[in-house]
C-alpha cells in the first residue's frame, strides 16, 4: 500500500511477518537463510483474498503457534 493506511488486520499480518524475521535472527548465522526462506515461502504459499477475514485470522493463529515452536532455543535448523 504505497502511502495508504492499513486496516487493523493488515497491520497485524505485517507485524507478525516482522516478528518472524526477528525470531529468525536469534538462530545460528549458518542456518538463518533457511529460516528466512521458510518464512517467505509460508507467507506466499497461501492465496488468500484481502477480505477473507476468517481465513486470515486462522492463519495468524496457526502461524503464531508455529513461531512459538520454532522460537525454541533447541531448534537450531530447519529443513526445507
Amino acid at each position: 500500500m504505497a502511502g495508504g493506511r492499513r486496516s487493523g488486520l493488515q497491520q497485524q499480518v505485517v507485524n507478525f511477518y516482522r516478528e518472524c524475521f526477528r525470531a529468525a535472527r536469534q538462530k545460528p548465522i549458518e542456518t538463518r537463510a533457511r529460516f528466512y526462506t521458510y518464512i517467505r515461502r509460508e507467507f506466499r504459499a497461501h492465496d488468500i483474498r484481502k477480505n477473507d477475514f476468517t481465513t486470515i485470522e486462522y492463519m495468524l493463529r496457526r502461524g503464531k503457534r508455529q513461531l512459538e515452536a520454532y522460537s525454541s532455543p533447541s531448534i537450531q535448523d530447519i529443513h526445507l
